[in-house]
């Protein structure tokens, strides 16, 4: 089963369990130039240009991950692609994932801008650009 935090709760989780690994799912460009939580794992679900799923993703996780057991967070932009890549570790057999609900940006406003409404910075959380 797939949990939905709010990245407050996430952050909580992340502070009372040292196992706990916060995989960051967007694009290289959304991690690098929009910013990352402090100490997340980058690994991206999809990729520009093609858009297909990371065929390494997995593998990728298990190489940072290799317990099962441990709580593994999982956020992107704005909730969905981080989901989408739980369901892929849940079928590889990981027990304890998180999506992070509004990821690092939220949702759009009325003015079809990101950050004002929800998400990992707009909650104050440790973050940082490359």
């Amino acid at each position: 089963m797939i949990e939905n935090l709010t990245p407050q709760q996430a952050w909580d989780l992340m502070q009372q369990n040292t196992d706990a690994v916060l995989v960051d799912v967007r694009t290289k460009v959304e991690h690098a130039f929009v910013g990352h939580p402090v100490g997340a794992v980058h690994i991206a679900w999809k990729e520009a240009p093609d858009w297909q799923v990371n065929a390494q993703f997995v593998t990728d996780v298990k190489k940072c991950v290799p317990d099962r057991n441990a709580p593994v967070l999982l956020l992107c932009r704005s909730g969905q692609r981080s989901l989408d890549a739980a369901k892929a570790l849940e079928e590889a057999g990981y027990q304890r994932l998180i999506n992070i609900i509004d990821g690092f940006e939220g949702s759009l406003d009325s003015l079809n801008h990101r950050g004002n409404l929800g998400g990992w910075r707009f909650n104050g959380l440790p973050w940082e650009q490359s």
